[in-house]
């Protein structure tokens, strides 16, 4: 699909750490808990674009049988491994999916735009990861450490998508929170010729050059660090009514940032922003 989706994704990509917050305080006497975040944020209309777009947002975390569910940007993750109250430390390992919505609508710059609208791409794979409570600053901040595999099974992208992060969440009080994060992208070459490549064609069609770099070969194409910060609505952060900012600086890599679509008709700093609103049942 080209069009529809495309805003939500966006968003979503900036905002998921909306349901993050509650989920470093989870009552763990409850077996069984939702929380649903949404907002709005500003950011790229395409990965490597300068011109930026206000659009909405939605995000979800929760468990179920103590099983975690959350999302990350446009995608979906579940934790096979039950998440037991009474351990500091905890494993996950489990399915993710999601969708790629990159150039599939939206697009501000007419040189670009004149490359042609991507369809969505639909991706699958799986995650592992280990998260210490009581780190730093107390009993209850969280340290986090995430790979995460995703492979095309639909769309344009036929490729793979490598994501290591990092994230660090503590409470200032019962009703606020901060946390920071940082992750990477490794992608195969695939994904760059299809994300940032330009073929003689897609030249002659929009006056960019022609690229064929970016697919030569795998690399890391993006690194990302994110801020985010919460305050409680209801008294406590675990439970009811919250509100969060968010914003993130993402950079382009290397043969990536090198692309005429990133070069001569964006540029590889990635700013965002949100802000949203959340409740945790």
């Amino acid at each position: 699909m080209k069009n529809g989706y495309r805003p939500l994704g966006l968003a979503c990509a900036a905002l998921s750490a909306l349901t993050a917050v509650p989920a470093l305080a989870q009552d763990n006497d409850n077996h069984n808990e939702l929380t649903i975040g949404v907002g709005a944020g500003m950011m790229p209309s395409y990965d490597g674009s300068n011109d930026y777009r206000l659009i909405p947002a939605v995000a979800i975390r929760g468990k179920v049988a103590d099983m975690p569910f959350f999302t990350r940007g446009t995608n979906l993750f579940l934790d096979v491994v039950p998440n037991r109250g009474d351990s500091t430390i905890d494993i996950g390992v489990g399915p993710v999916v999601g969708a790629r919505f990159n150039r599939s609508g939206g697009i501000k710059d007419s040189r670009v735009k004149a490359l042609g609208e991507l369809d969505t791409s639909w991706e699958a794979g799986g995650w592992v990861g280990v998260a210490k409570t009581g780190v730093i600053t107390s009993d209850y901040d969280n340290l986090s450490v995430r790979v995460a595999y995703l492979k095309g099974v639909s769309g344009p992208n036929k490729s793979y998508v490598v994501t290591p992060a990092v994230e660090y969440m503590t409470p200032l009080s019962k009703t606020t929170i901060v946390g920071v994060s940082i992750s990477a992208d490794y992608v195969g070459k695939r994904f760059g010729g299809v994300y940032y490549d330009i073929t003689p064609a897609g030249a002659a069609a929009s006056g960019l050059g022609v690229y064929g770099a970016a697919g030569a070969k795998a690399g890391f194409a993006k690194v990302n660090l994110g801020l985010l910060a919460g305050k409680s609505l209801s008294g406590d952060i675990r439970k009811g009514w919250a509100v969060f900012a968010a914003g993130g600086y993402g950079r382009i890599l290397g043969r990536y940032a090198d692309s005429p679509i990133v070069r001569d008709a964006g540029s590889r700093n990635q700013w965002l922003g949100g802000l949203g609103i959340a409740y945790t049942f």
